[in-house]
């Protein structure tokens, strides 16, 4: 749970937080969404006067019997006054909507940048999974708001304070005792309520884990897919109890809060209630007093304007909807700035800003070919684990080769090719390209000579053209390509059974949907890589590629991949020993290192742990065959 901070502190850190975030409104539009703002608040002052000054023209006119013609002028400036905040509010509406909007896609954009610039390892830590949600600007319940609508009601809160001097100003001309006896209290019940809105938010915000839980199993019980086996074992009365107790366990201390404060709301209601009448008693009285006397038509002006300007000044500065919108939404920007602490944007890649169209992709340097990659002394642990994956790895991939990695469950394959990819730093030693380590070529640039296909690839619910082509979405779709990596993959004949061919759109959600099997998908994601390949990666890496294929299309895959190593090189991860036999080289991990290396032949003439593992398989087929 968030610390809570002294009330005036954490006021000016949600100060600092909610101007900082108006500078993605850009200065021309903040500046006259200002001017109105500023406008609007002064328009309760103004009314205050107007009908007070009405008040006692029409008192003044029953009593000396003047003509009625008298009551205009003051009934006109009422009505203007009236229109003039109609005016305003018309107009500030438009531009509010577009400084949220410019606000809000600002922020986004940082927090995309922040997650897509860190490790996945980063990713799969609780906490920070907990400040991405508290960061995203996705409201989903009364507490969160989006930092543009925090801003603007930040700026509407501060333009408010120059209606409260007028209302103070009026209190002065007629009353002048009664402007500290009501701005005093005022601004003591304004510093509480902000500060039990942000005590609500800290609140809110420490059962964010278990908010996500309770929406994940919400989504697995409405979810197709998990809906079979919840069926059939038998699963709701257990998944209703689990989603019943994250949901208690996220809200109980929010319904103890409500409980605690129901004492402390009876104390501010006195606090503004006992000087609020006190002042409105000692006003009517005297204009009560002074009734029916030539001057008591001041005195009527007088506790009118008194009584209209106190409830401005209370309801500015008390509980108000921009106020919780504004503390609500520092807690969205709050988050966000521990988010960047805990992920510091890398030096590479400069901080995101809201354009309406991306800048074209730069060109790409030419490439001299495959790159010598190295694992050198290379150690990496999950937290927790008791023993490390990856134990002073050492291991090469030659420049063109078709590599094989093996090893059981467990061992640390995908993890290795994690590690390759950038998405999990080593706790010691490094990986280098040419001599040079690939954190020092940047993300982005040593991520464009990858394609990999991992074990749990992604199936997104788009066409079939766009599932291929997001091999490389960031540069221009090219149909030739696309045909000639369906073609690698092998995914000419699901792609004549699809409806519409490539824009047949993979997922039965979809009007005009169809979904593919186990094995087809696989092809997708094969293609995919392909598609990534012949748009200039020369880094090969598939994560049991075939694990759902059938034995033809597996034969026929393996068959182009061995086609095409020399131009691109190839890291394979397999099980099946028998797939791996054409590899130039195979290497066992075992241990969290490399055991053996060679050609097939030589594994086997070494009768070594691969040559056993690959007897034991042999075995299997065997009697299966003859079975």
């Amino acid at each position: 749970m968030t610390t809570m901070k002294a009330a005036p502190v954490a006021l000016l850190s949600d100060v600092r937080l909610l101007t900082g975030a108006l500078r993605a409104a850009r200065p021309p539009l903040t500046s006259a969404l200002t001017v109105l703002l500023v406008a609007g608040a002064l328009l309760p002052p103004a009314s205050a006067l107007a009908m007070a000054h009405l008040v006692g023209q029409i008192q003044t006119t029953g009593q000396l019997g003047a003509p009625l013609s008298a009551v205009v002028l003051p009934l006109l400036a009422f009505v203007l006054v009236l229109l003039a905040g109609h005016v305003v509010d018309t107009a500030v509406t438009p531009l509010a909507t577009l400084a949220t909007a410019r606000i809000d896609g600002a922020h986004r954009a940082r927090v995309a940048g922040l997650a897509a610039g860190t490790t996945i390892a980063a990713l799969e830590d609780p906490e920070v999974r907990a400040m991405i949600r508290a960061a995203r600007a996705d409201p989903e319940n009364w507490t969160e708001h989006t930092p543009g609508a925090g801003a603007v009601a930040g700026l509407r809160l501060a333009a408010s304070l120059t209606g409260v001097a007028g209302s103070c100003l009026v209190l002065a001309a007629y009353a002048g005792w009664l402007v500290p006896a009501l701005l005093l209290p005022a601004l003591i019940n304004g510093m509480f309520r902000q500060r039990d809105a942000a005590r609500g938010i800290a609140i809110w915000r420490s059962g964010t884990i278990d908010g996500a839980r309770n929406q994940r199993w919400l989504a697995v019980a409405t979810s197709p897919a998990e809906g079979k086996d919840i069926r059939i074992y038998g699963l709701g009365d257990w998944l209703t109890r689990r989603i019943q107790r994250h949901a208690l366990a996220m809200d109980g201390p929010v319904w103890a809060a409500l409980a605690r404060a129901i004492p402390r709301e009876a104390g501010q209601l006195l606090l503004i209630g006992v000087p609020l009448v006190a002042g409105y008693a000692t006003v009517a009285a005297g204009a009560a007093g002074a009734a029916g006397a030539p001057a008591g038509s001041d005195r009527v002006v007088a506790a009118t304007a008194v009584l209209a300007s106190g409830v401005t000044i209370f309801q500015t500065l008390g509980w108000s909807e921009d106020l919780r919108v504004a503390v609500a939404a520092t807690g969205c920007l709050r988050a966000t700035e521990d988010l960047a602490d805990r992920l510091p944007v890398p030096s590479t890649t400069s901080e995101p800003t809201a354009r309406a169209t991306p800048p074209p992709p730069a060109p790409e340097p030419a490439l001299a070919g495959p790159p010598l990659v190295r694992f050198e002394q290379v150690s990496f642990g999950y937290p927790g684990a008791r023993r490390p994956v990856l134990d002073r790895l050492d291991l090469e991939i030659r420049p063109g080769e078709l590599l094989a990695i093996v090893g059981l469950n467990g061992a640390g394959k995908s993890t290795l090719i994690k590690i390759l990819a950038g998405l999990y730093q080593p706790d010691a030693g490094r990986v280098t390209a040419d001599g040079v380590d690939v954190t020092a070529l940047g993300p982005v640039a040593w991520r464009h000579r990858l394609a990999i296909v991992f074990q749990d690839f992604v199936r997104y619910h788009l066409p079939a053209r766009d599932n291929v082509a997001l091999g490389r979405g960031d540069r221009p779709f090219d149909p030739t390509v696309l045909d000639a990596a369906a073609a690698d993959a092998g995914l000419d004949p699901v792609l004549a059974r699809l409806p519409a061919g490539w824009a047949t759109p993979l997922a039965r959600t979809v009007p005009g949907g169809v979904d593919l099997s186990g094995g087809q998908w696989q092809q997708i994601a094969l293609a995919r890589a392909r598609y990534a390949v012949r748009m200039g990666a020369d880094l090969l890496v598939l994560d049991e590629p075939t694990a759902h294929l059938d034995v033809r299309t597996e034969f026929e895959v393996f068959h182009r991949l061995a086609a095409v190593r020399g131009g691109v090189s190839v890291v394979l991860i397999s099980h099946r020993l028998s797939t791996v036999r054409q590899a130039d080289r195979i290497v066992l991990l075992d241990g969290g290192r490399i055991t053996e290396s060679g050609h097939h032949d030589e594994l086997i003439a070494c009768q070594g742990r691969y040559a056993e593992l690959f007897a034991i398989q042999a075995r299997r087929f065997t009697s299966g065959a003859h079975g």
